[in-house]
């Protein structure tokens, strides 16, 4: 069966008509290998870019060591590490949602006051350091970090 690119509420809609479970997977298991990998994915954009993955990684505010291990796919990124990725790559608000969705991550919602900043400082092109002051100063959990204030 060849691969076709399927819109998430058409395949909702096959999900609800379908008569076999079992079928209706495989048949997705198959589509969804259109999804390239993460780490080979955050590569090609440092290629596309022509920047390191070093200074993406600066550029994000992620540890270096982890985030080396980000791009050569020995770990798997958090969602607030795919978001600081983001940040990273100076990506706008549709960039980033394709990264989450690459990632297999939830995307950014607004009717989250957290992503909502998020999302206010993609579309004003703001840097890391801007968003985590914003959250800080709004008592929101930062990005990247277990508890609220490390």
């Amino acid at each position: 069966m060849p691969k076709e690119k399927i819109s998430t509420s058409k395949l909702l809609q096959r999900l609800f008509r379908t008569a076999s479970l079992n079928r209706f997977i495989r048949r997705f298991d198959e589509a969804k290998l259109d999804m390239p990998v993460f780490s080979e994915y955050i590569k090609s954009l440092c290629d596309e870019k022509r920047i390191s993955a070093g200074q993406i990684i600066k550029n994000a505010d992620i540890d270096r060591t982890y985030g080396h291990h980000l791009f050569n796919g020995s770990r798997t990124p958090s969602r607030d590490k795919v978001i600081q990725l983001a940040f990273g790559f100076e990506m706008d608000y549709d960039d980033t949602q394709k990264l989450l969705a690459i990632a297999r991550k939830s995307q950014l919602h607004p009717k989250v006051k957290r992503d909502a900043v998020i999302i206010y400082a993609l579309k004003h092109g703001l840097h890391i350091a801007d968003v985590q002051s914003t959250l800080f100063d709004l008592g929101i959990k930062i990005l990247g970090k277990e508890r609220f204030y490390e």
